[in-house]
């Protein structure tokens, strides 16, 4: 059975406010003995309350004044290291949670970008689109960009790489023989890689959309703001990978 949720709130009635200190203060004193006997640390409490004549302690007074005297004994600088009082507990909270929801704001606004990213590839209008959106959707089509030619360098190397070993294979190149292609081979490979994946994207469009011109302005596919015509395959591959 699921737990009730508390409400953290003084408990005005006197009775109720008493039990609920009772059980509260066995759980702590629990609790405390559980992490010096887990953890092997020194620690030590002290509950004073209108209940009792005598504050409580745990373990012992003798164990209380032994692990007070050791934080006497500690730096002032390593005292206060991590103590805090409520006001600055809740001035941490606070800053914490200004920063998650810093956080969020920014990934928000990067998905609503994308977003719009997306529509205006398939042809939808942008004059709705502020100055701040506009500098917005530029920064991260810039940063889409900068993937797309990592991931193209990436596909390079890697096409050099498998053209050195077929090299080796063909030719019997034992290890110790480094077989080289040209940069103007290494090149033309790439660029017929990538020729052939924008074909395949553009077929796609065409056979999904054989009647709806590409692009922000209808037939005007060259005018894209962003760069390139032949990046508008590439965008692509984000609704069709």
């Amino acid at each position: 059975m699921t737990r009730k949720k508390v409400k953290l709130a003084y408990i005005t009635n006197d009775s109720a406010r008493k039990a609920t200190y009772k059980k509260r203060k066995k759980g702590l004193m629990k609790k405390v003995s559980e992490l010096s006997t887990l953890c092997g640390i020194d620690a030590c409490a002290i509950i004073y309350s209108p209940y009792d004549s005598q504050p409580e302690v745990w373990p012992s007074p003798l164990g209380v004044q032994r692990v007070l005297a050791q934080f006497r004994n500690m730096p002032e600088m390593d005292q206060s290291k991590k103590m805090v009082n409520q006001e600055s507990f809740l001035r941490q909270r606070i800053t914490k949670a200004n920063e998650q929801l810093k956080k969020q704001r920014k990934e928000n606004r990067e998905k609503e970008m994308t977003q719009v990213m997306f529509q205006g590839l398939i042809g939808k209008s942008l004059n709705s689109l502020n100055m701040m959106d506009l500098n917005d959707l530029g920064w991260l089509i810039d940063q889409n960009l900068k993937e797309i030619h990592k991931r193209v360098e990436t596909l390079n190397k890697e096409a050099n790489n498998s053209q050195v070993v077929a090299a080796a294979a063909t030719y019997g190149a034992g290890p110790s023989v480094e077989v080289k292609i040209s940069p103007e081979q290494a090149e033309r490979q790439a660029f017929e890689v990538n020729i052939d994946a924008m074909q395949r994207q553009q077929w796609l469009m065409d056979w999904i959309n054989p009647q709806e011109p590409m692009g922000f302005g209808g037939d005007e596919v060259n005018n894209l703001p962003f760069g390139d015509a032949n990046h508008n395959a590439l965008w692509s591959s984000a609704f069709f990978p």
